[in-house]
């Protein structure tokens, strides 16, 4: 039966069988592989969002305008403002952006259910990883 509280121990099974850690070492390359699971958890965020961010400065003002829903504004007339909705976002942006978002949701679920082992060791490493991640990730992000 497996516990349902955190404890600390170097014995787990981890996301599949075949990962069963009964050792020390075992446990401390566990909590490092989990910890870079975490920091490419983070890295992916960021990378999406430089993709997005990369994808506005290409596509052309009204395409990104309308992305971002907001559309285009044409001709005012009196006083009633005509919009246009011509086409959405290029296609390959739009695959791009959603494959990274795959890898990123199943990296997700990933850590999530590393943490689910309630092995307080592999809790640590997601949150030092998560930490670590987001440290070094975040200055690569640029706000206009």
């Amino acid at each position: 039966m497996m516990p349902m509280h955190f404890y600390f121990s170097d014995k787990v099974v981890l996301l599949f069988d075949f990962w069963n850690v009964h050792t020390p070492a075992g446990m401390v390359l566990t909590v490092v592989i989990i910890l870079l699971l975490a920091v490419l958890y983070e890295a992916i965020k960021v990378g999406k969002l430089k993709l997005i961010q990369i994808a506005m400065t290409v596509v052309p003002p009204s395409i990104s305008q309308e992305a971002l829903g907001e559309p285009e504004i044409t001709s005012i007339n009196a006083g009633t403002a005509q919009l246009t909705s011509t086409s959405k976002f290029p296609f390959p942006w739009h695959v791009a952006q959603t494959l990274i978002h795959v890898v990123q949701v199943v990296l997700g679920y990933m850590v999530m259910l590393a943490v689910m082992s309630y092995n307080s060791w592999v809790f640590i490493g997601v949150i030092v990883g998560s930490a670590i991640g987001y440290y070094v990730t975040y200055p690569l992000i640029s706000i206009r």
